[in-house]
C-alpha cells in the first residue's frame, strides 16, 4: 500500500486528510492496483471459500442420501484427508518456489519493470486459491469425523478438487514453460501496450476536442501542488472534467501520465472561465483525482509496455548476455506496437470539452516522435557494433515508412539517418559496412530488402 501523505512542507498529514486521500479517486485506484498486484488476497478468498464449502457439504450429507460408491470407512476418509492437506502444502511451497525462479529470471535476465505485469497473472492467483481452498475444505472436514459419522460427500468433492488442482497445475506449468521465453514475454507486452494505447485513445476522443484557440492563454490564477513525490499513474479524466465543469474553469495538466512529480509540484494548473461568481475549485479534491504512486502502471501509460520491450531488447544486447537473435525478436513486437500507434494521428496536446462543448481539461500527450525515439534510440545505442541489429532496425523503419501515413515519414527518415550515421562509425571496412546497411526482416540470413 502507498505511505501516508505528507504535506508540501513535509509535516505529517492528518487523519482527516489521510482519510480523504484514501477514499478519493486516486486511493480508489491505487487500492485497485494493490489488489491487481497482491498474490495473496485471492488465495485468501479461496482458504475461506474452502471453509463455507466445507460447512455447505457438512449440511448437505446429512440432509439428503447419497449413492453406496460414496460411503467411506472412518480410517479411510480419514487417511484420505490428511493425505490430501499433505499435498496441498506441499503443491503450495512447490508453487512458491517456481514463483521465486520467475522473479530471479525476469530480474536478471528481461527486465525488473516486468514484474508489474507478472503480479496480475490471473492463472498463479486462480492456482493458489484452489490449493488453498483444498487445503482448508479437507481440514476442515477431519474434525467431523467419527467412528459412526464419515462425510462421505466432502471426502468425494476433497478427491475432486485434487484432481482439478492437479489439472490447473499442469496448465500453470506448461503456461510458465513456454510463456517465460523473452519473445513470448515482448508479445504479451506489447500486445497489451497497444490494447492500453487504442482504448485510451478511443476513450479521449469520445469527449469533443476542441481546436487549439480555446487553450487558455496566460498564467494560471491556482496551482494545484502535489503533497507527496510519486510516478503520475493515472488521470480520472471525467472526475476532472466535472470538477472544472462546476466550478466553469479550465484545468491544464501540465505532467504525462508516467511522469515523476517532486514534492511540491504543479500537478494542475486552473485557468479561470468567463462566468463571474464561480467558485474556487478544492485543491485536495483536484489533487485527489490524480493518481500518484512509487513507480509507472500500464493502465494509462502504454509507453510503459514499450519501456519493458525496449529493456529486455537492450539487457540482451549487453556483452555480458551477447544475444542479439533475443533483441530481433523483440523488435518484431516493437514494429507491431509502433505500427498500432503510428497510424493513429497523435496531436501531443487534447483538449476535452463538457457536455455543452466548453473546454474543461488540456491534457498533454505522446506525439509519434516520443514514442518511435524509445523505441529504437537505445536499441541502436547499445546494437550499434551488431550487423543483425542493425539490418533489422534498418528493416523496422523502412517497413513503417511503407506502411504509415506520410505524415509519420519525417521522424521515420530522420532515425533512418541515425542509424546509418551509426553504421559508418561503427563499421570502418567497407564490405562490413554494405552488409550491415542492408535491410533484413531477419536480421541475417533472411532475403535483404534493398
Amino acid at each position: 500500500m502507498t505511505a501516508a501523505p505528507r504535506c508540501a512542507q513535509g509535516r505529517e498529514a492528518s487523519y482527516g486528510e489521510v482519510m480523504a486521500h484514501m477514499f478519493s479517486w486516486a486511493g480508489r485506484f491505487g487500492l485497485r492496483q494493490y489488489v491487481k498486484s497482491s498474490l495473496w488476497i485471492v488465495p485468501v478468498l479461496g482458504l475461506v471459500l474452502g471453509v463455507l464449502l466445507a460447512e455447505l457439504a457438512l449440511a448437505s450429507d446429512e440432509a439428503g442420501r447419497l449413492p453406496s460408491g460414496w460411503h467411506y470407512s472412518a480410517s479411510t476418509a480419514s487417511g484420505v484427508l490428511t493425505s490430501i492437506v499433505g499435498a496441498m502444502v506441499a503443491l503450495l511451497g512447490f508453487v512458491v518456489t517456481i514463483g521465486v525462479l520467475v522473479v530471479q529470471q525476469a530480474t536478471g535476465t528481461l527486465s525488473p519493470r516486468y514484474m508489474r505485469l507478472w503480479y496480475r497473472n490471473r492463472l498463479q492467483k486462480a492456482v493458489l486459491a484452489t490449493f488453498m481452498g483444498t487445503l482448508s475444505f479437507s481440514f476442515s472436514l477431519l474434525r467431523s469425523i467419527e467412528s459412526d459419522s464419515v462425510p462421505d460427500l466432502g471426502v468425494t468433492l476433497a478427491g475432486v478438487s485434487v484432481a482439478v488442482s492437479l489439472v490447473l497445475l499442469l496448465v500453470y506449468l506448461n503456461r510458465f514453460t513456454h510463456k517465460l521465453r523473452p519473445v513470448a514475454i515482448a508479445e504479451l507486452v506489447g500486445g497489451v501496450g497497444a490494447a492500453v494505447f487504442r482504448s485510451g485513445e478511443a476513450e479521449i476522443r469520445a469527449v469533443t476536442a476542441h481546436g487549439p484557440e480555446a487553450v487558455p492563454s496566460g498564467a494560471p490564477v491556482t496551482r494545484v501542488r502535489a503533497v507527496r513525490g510519486g510516478a503520475v499513474q493515472a488521470y480520472d479524466v471525467p472526475g476532472l472534467v466535472a470538477e472544472a465543469e462546476r466550478h466553469d474553469c479550465v484545468f491544464v495538466l501540465p505532467r504525462l501520465v508516467g511522469d515523476f512529480v517532486m514534492p511540491g509540484a504543479a500537478l494542475v494548473e486552473v485557468h479561470k472561465g468567463r462566468a463571474e461568481g464561480a467558485s474556487e475549485p478544492d485543491s485536495r479534491r483536484i489533487a485527489g483525482r490524480i493518481a500518484l504512486g512509487a513507480e509507472r502502471t500500464v493502465d494509462q501509460d502504454p509507453a510503459f509496455a514499450l519501456r519493458v520491450l525496449v529493456d529486455i531488447a537492450i539487457r540482451a544486447l549487453s556483452p555480458a548476455v551477447n544475444d542479439p537473435t533475443t533483441a530481433v525478436q523483440v523488435l518484431n513486437h516493437i514494429g507491431s506496437f509502433l505500427h498500432a500507434v503510428g497510424t493513429t494521428r497523435l496531436p501531443g496536446r487534447y483538449v476535452l470539452a463538457d457536455g455543452h462543448g466548453v473546454a474543461r481539461l488540456v491534457l498533454p500527450g505522446r506525439d509519434w516522435d516520443g514514442y518511435l525515439q524509445l523505441a529504437v534510440c537505445e536499441i541502436m545505442d547499445y546494437g550499434r557494433s551488431s550487423v543483425q541489429i542493425c539490418r533489422r532496425l534498418r528493416a523496422l523503419l523502412e517497413d513503417l515508412l511503407d506502411t504509415l501515413p506520410p505524415e509519420q515519414h519525417p521522424s521515420v527518415k530522420a532515425q533512418l539517418v541515425l542509424l546509418e550515421k551509426s553504421v559508418e562509425r561503427e563499421f570502418t571496412d567497407p564490405d562490413r559496412r554494405a552488409v550491415a546497411q542492408q535491410a533484413d526482416l531477419q536480421g541475417i540470413g533472411g532475403r535483404p530488402l534493398s
